[in-house]
């Protein structure tokens, strides 16, 4: 084979790679250039961007051959050669620009070809030049804010002093790696000598199946090495999220109950693997009448997709409180409706990716993943083996959201690598990923509210059906968290809830950032608009004077004290409410001969931080090693949303340590103690309370051994720890003292579990100890003619008890922002059709507006220093904040998501005629 001579990151060299390959292969695999990264192998989301000649291309797109005697760049030699990029990467990092960090260096590369030609660059030509880089983590504001200040000097970062690390706005912690492109994701690692696995799976909704000759296939096929079914799983074929729901098998056994699931798999030398037809797979399909709808799945006589389960019922969930009918019958005002919410998409950059490993009688797995003790369960039940023989290293994750939080590539690449004793790796597709994944719930939701004419809530009664496919994933959890939620973010003496997620034939539904949350607040909220509007009151008016009180009882009865900040949140937006909603009736007066129209909307929210009703807990371990450095044992998965850095924050404090002395041992189950998932918005939460905990008893423990004080200082140096108490000072010098099991001459652990209660047959309890409160601001612009909707500008006020670090607050609001935004106005999975980022559409920089932050720090006692979480509470107001600001825009209501131009020019013309 020729070899393809070309430049690469300014040295001359070869590729040996077939000229039809892609570059990204050759980049990655040939030359170990892992920063370029794969996202769709389509061209659609740039995480794949380099310079051709100075030019940005898609490396996926672009053959080996058109790069002979070329020039190629990569986030890496530029990271080297390019003062552009070493100025854009300083400007990301202090501008808080990049968060999961899969997209990063595309984006980076993007950006450095712009300013290379446009030093100083408007807002606007950074958004195009960034354009064809998709990120489904920052909402753009950052990144488009760090180009357009990448020119000027960035300060030099600024430690925080002793003790005032929490509330500032520090750069994270592994930022560096993720500007550079060295992060390791899913796929960027691959073991000598590992094979490659790819799966069969169902192109049927519903399918009978049956296998013809494996070992023929085997056989006929050169450098494959294997095929595994439903009977080659050593242990239990099944598993799930929550073990008393498990449900889903690794592979099918004789009937596949959604397209898209796997019923065998492939293993052999990636050559082979990769250049498989596996429409020649010998498999025989017999299509069966699939359930793919709510109503078809509840009606009398229909299939049971799983026995045991009557009328396709996964769980039901419930609360009640007071008597909801008596109240709406003697409210003065009640409005009712119907809502629809489909499925969504949850488009992380980075596809599921990771490899496994037999080391003796142990599997290791080394994975893209929000949950490696959760999963480290399911390996060893699939496996037949204790969890002591499993180990999960947690890679950086590109994106989760809630979605990997199930088990992808892990149950295939395990039992693969235990059964063949050879390391198996795994990388989705994105066509693979879409089809297969877990999607946000559909929703089919009911909701009566009934108010005095004083304008005071006096009942709601909600039922939702959520459809959760056909595995149970979060099913449960939603059923149970929607029914706490329904009531809002206000005070309701009267209410009743009631929910069922629902089996059908469609790929199964999970966590997306706020379990059923976004889709029952879209509901809420627009009816809290209807009532107010009944009632000739602002709707923001509305709902301050039915905010919660600290004293007042939830739905659950739970009566919240300190850190209930919703009427704070709501009085925030006043001042831009009432001066967005006289602008845009100036607007619409000077227009009305014209086609656009602009709406101000309002939406409040809350969320539970944690598990509901269950235990959550958190443990974290800190040692103080022999040269003065701190060892943070730290298992909490840091998606992006920060938990390294704001952890790390939490702990200097609580020690009175300087940031920069710890040193974090990321999630590895070996290593790490057990910190809980990463959802929920539960690990600024959760685990920063167990890391204030240990810090504060290592910090005891110091003290204890210089028999100082509580009030005395610590100052940490190479080899020793000076503690200083008025005049009196004492050195510690470490090298002389013991060293403990672990290594460490002081170490430290504890553990945190929110307290909560079980709820009773009404839901009745303390389902969560913290809860976060937020409300948004939104204003859009409609064609009416077109029926198209523009976002042009949001307000978010969140309470969020302490802003441990502001600008990655910041940051996951206006991702939270984004994703709103697409659930509202574009985004709609449809199984089986647009199972790519060409078709499934995603907020990109150019649809983003400009959003303000209002920060309400209502200290919550249980908190970390009172902080909460912000993840989740950051999406849930967005939606239902635009879908009132179309309806002021325009007088249409809608009852289904998302509001895409065809259904809002339909219902503008109904309005009209």
């Amino acid at each position: 084979m020729t070899a393809i001579r070309f430049t690469l990151n300014g040295t001359a060299t070869e590729a040996r790679s077939p000229p039809a390959a892609r570059l990204t292969q050759a980049l990655r695999e040939e030359f170990g250039l892992t920063g370029t990264k794969v996202g769709c192998d389509a061209g659609d989301c740039g995480a794949c961007t380099v310079l051709l000649d100075g030019e940005p291309v898609c490396a996926c797109l672009t053959a080996v051959g058109q790069v002979e005697g070329a020039r190629v760049e990569t986030i890496e030699g530029l990271g080297r050669t390019s003062e552009v990029t070493k100025q854009l990467q300083d400007s990301f990092l202090a501008h808080g620009a990049a968060q999961c960090g899969i997209c990063t260096p595309g984006m980076l590369v993007a950006a450095t070809h712009l300013l290379e030609r446009t030093p100083n660059p408007t807002e606007a030509e950074a958004m195009d030049a960034i354009g064809g880089v998709l990120c489904r983590c920052t909402g753009y504001r950052k990144i488009v804010a760090a180009v357009c200040a990448a020119g000027s000097p960035v300060a030099a970062e600024e430690a925080p002093a002793v003790g005032q690390a929490v509330g500032a706005r520090l750069r994270r912690v592994d930022g560096r790696r993720k500007v550079e492109g060295t992060d390791i994701f899913g796929a960027d690692e691959v073991p000598a000598g590992c094979l490659l696995l790819r799966v069969v799976r169902s192109p049927f909704h519903r399918a009978r199946f049956r296998f013809g000759d494996l070992d023929g296939f085997v056989k006929a096929h050169p450098g494959i090495h294997r095929v595994l079914t439903a009977t080659d799983v050593p242990g239990v074929n099944c598993y799930g999220v929550i073990p008393p729901f498990a449900d889903q098998p690794v592979f099918a056994g004789e009937e596949a109950r959604f397209r898209g699931e796997a019923v065998a798999a492939v293993i052999g030398e990636s050559p082979a693997v990769e250049a498989l037809d596996l429409a020649t797979f010998p498999v025989a399909w017999e299509e069966l009448p699939p359930l793919t709808a709510i109503h078809a799945a509840l009606a009398e006589g229909a299939p049971l997709i799983h026995p045991g389960r009557p009328q396709n019922i996964l769980t039901r969930g419930r609360v009640a409180r007071g008597d909801v009918e008596a109240a709406l019958a003697q409210a003065e005002l009640v409005v009712e409706s119907r809502f629809e919410t489909g499925f969504v998409e949850h488009a992380y950059i980075e596809p599921e990716a990771g490899f496994a490993r037999r080391v003796g009688d142990r599997i290791e797995v080394q994975v893209s993943t929000q949950a490696p003790y959760n999963h480290r369960e399911d390996i060893a039940r699939l496996l037949g083996i204790p969890q002591d023989a499993v180990r999960i290293i947690p890679t950086a994750v590109g994106g989760g959201f809630g979605s990997k939080l199930d088990m992808s590539v892990q149950p295939f690449v395990a039992v693969a690598a235990w059964v063949l004793r050879r390391p198996v790796r795994m990388v989705w597709s994105r066509n693979e990923s879409m089809m297969v994944s877990t999607k946000r719930h559909p929703a089919r939701m009911r909701s009566r509210i009934g108010a005095a004419r004083d304008g005071r809530l006096v009942a709601i009664d909600f039922e939702g059906d959520f459809n959760t496919g056909a595995y149970s994933s979060w099913g449960p959890t939603v059923a149970n968290r929607v029914p706490v939620h329904a009531s809002g973010p206000y005070y309701v003496p009267h209410y009743r809830a009631q929910t069922r997620a629902i089996h059908t034939n469609l790929v199964p539904a999970g966590a997306f950032r706020g379990f059923g949350v976004p889709q029952l607040t879209l509901a809420q909220e627009q009816l809290m608009d209807e009532l107010a509007e009944k009632l000739a009151m602002d709707p923001l008016e509305f709902r301050i004077l039915n905010a919660l009180r600290p004293d007042q009882p939830t739905a659950t009865g739970q009566v919240l004290g300190a850190g209930c900040g919703i009427r704070q949140c709501l009085e925030a937006l006043r001042p831009h409410w009432r001066k967005r909603r006289a602008a845009v009736e100036r607007f619409n007066a000077e227009n009305a001969a014209g086609v656009l129209r602009r709406g101000v909307g309002v939406a409040g929210m809350w969320y539970g931080c944690g598990n509901t009703s269950l235990p959550n807990p958190s443990t974290m371990r800190v040692g103080l090693k022999a040269d003065g450095r701190i060892a943070l044992h730290q298992g909490a998965v840091d998606i992006g949303q920060g938990s390294n850095t704001v952890i790390a924050q939490i702990l200097a404090d609580a020690l009175g340590a300087p940031v920069g002395c710890i040193d974090l041992l990321p999630p590895d189950t070996d290593i790490t103690p057990d910190a809980g998932k990463t959802s929920a918005s539960r690990q600024t939460f959760v685990s920063g309370k167990a890391a204030e905990l240990a810090g504060r008893q290592l910090r005891a423990e110091i003290l204890r051994l210089a028999n100082a004080g509580q009030g005395a200082r610590l100052s940490f140096a190479e080899g020793r720890v000076t503690v200083r108490e008025g005049d009196h000072e004492r050195v510690l010098w470490l090298e002389s003292l013991p060293l403990d099991a672990r290594g460490y001459v002081l170490s430290a652990e504890a553990t945190f579990d929110p307290p909560t209660t079980p709820l009773d047959a009404d839901g009745q309890g303390v389902p969560y100890a913290v809860y976060g409160f937020g409300a948004h601001l939104a204003e859009v612009e409609v064609d009416l003619d077109l029926g198209t909707t523009r976002l042009i500008h949001l307000l978010a006020a969140h309470d969020v008890g302490r802003a441990v670090n502001p600008m990655l607050i910041e940051g996951q609001i206006e991702g939270g922002v984004a994703q709103g935004l697409g659930m509202a106005l574009m985004e709609e999975f449809i199984p089986g059709r647009g199972e790519n980022l060409h078709d499934y559409l995603i907020p990109s920089a150019g649809d983003m507006p400009e959003i303000a932050f209002a920060l309400i720090e209502d200290a919550a006692p249980a908190g970390p220093f009172g902080a909460k979480g912000i993840g989740e509470q950051a999406l849930i107001p967005t939606a239902p904040a635009i879908f009132n600001a179309i309806y002021h825009a325009t007088g249409v209501r809608l009852r289904r998501a998302p509001a895409t131009p065809d259904r809002l020019r339909t219902a503008i013309q109904e309005l009209r005629r």
